[in-house]
């Protein structure tokens, strides 16, 4: 708070004594004061404030999201303040909002580290998905209309043409697909938990990621097919053999 203080002071100008009013009594009527216009505010205002964390949120989420952060690794706010060129206050409302989302947890000093997910993890996490996301994709089979289907599936096929491959355009399409059916499965308890659940999956740093763009793309479009068929047991067992995959993936990668 020191820092923010003294940031604040010298973004303040002095008032030099040709602006102070000079005083011809001891007592001044109101009609006798000199107008002077306001000085800047103490403060920015709230909604520039929530501006500047939103930017923080979204910078910091990506940089965790796209490796830049990984996990274990320590968030200096000194350091990401100048780099963002923000202040600590709305950097520290950024990570707290990402310490709720799982990405963020405080280590012993208080400070900030991303979270790490280890192998062991991502396997029970999967496992979970297996049964819960599988439920949801039934759910959601017949809710989800054709138009928001259709785009959905292009950028899974565009995917699979790109050259050269990119990771991050990789898990931007694994999320369009997965979030179309997670948030139209009309229970948002379960939404949550899912949305959670594949934050720690995204967390693990599974190496050779390009290998499963094959596997990912087949399998994401089986899930499109049932929910746009509207067969609520074809996109349940489409979703389960897509996390059981995964699941063969990361233990075939580690052997």
């Amino acid at each position: 708070m020191a820092a923010d203080e003294a940031e604040i002071a010298a973004q303040t100008p002095a008032q030099s004594p040709a602006q102070t009013p000079a005083r011809t009594s001891a007592i001044m009527t109101p009609e006798d004061a000199p107008s002077v216009p306001p000085g800047p505010a103490a403060h920015p205002p709230a909604d520039a404030t929530a501006n500047m964390s939103a930017r923080a949120y979204h910078a910091l989420s990506n940089m965790v999201r796209n490796r830049q952060l990984r996990g274990g690794d320590s968030l200096v706010e000194s350091r990401l303040a100048a780099q963002l060129g923000i202040s600590r206050t709305p950097l520290r409302e950024a990570m707290q909002r990402l310490e709720g989302e799982g990405l963020l947890i405080k280590s012993a000093n208080r400070s900030y580290m991303v979270r790490k997910v280890d192998l062991a993890e991502y396997l029970q996490s999967l496992r979970v998905r297996e049964v819960l996301e599988a439920e949801a994709a039934a759910q959601a089979a017949g809710r989800v209309p054709a138009d928001e289907i259709a785009p959905v599936r292009a950028a899974v096929l565009a995917l699979e043409k790109l050259e050269p491959y990119d990771i991050n355009t990789h898990w931007a399409c694994d999320d369009r697909v997965h979030g179309l059916f997670i948030d139209a499965c009309g229970n948002a308890v379960m939404a949550d938990i899912l949305h959670e659940l594949r934050t720690t999956t995204r967390l693990f740093e599974i190496s050779a990621l390009a290998d499963r763009l094959g596997p990912d793309s087949r399998e994401h479009i089986a899930i499109l097919d049932a929910l746009q068929a509207g067969d609520p047991e074809a996109a349940r067992a489409a979703m389960a053999a897509h996390a059981r995959s995964l699941f063969e993936f990361a233990i075939a990668a580690i052997s």
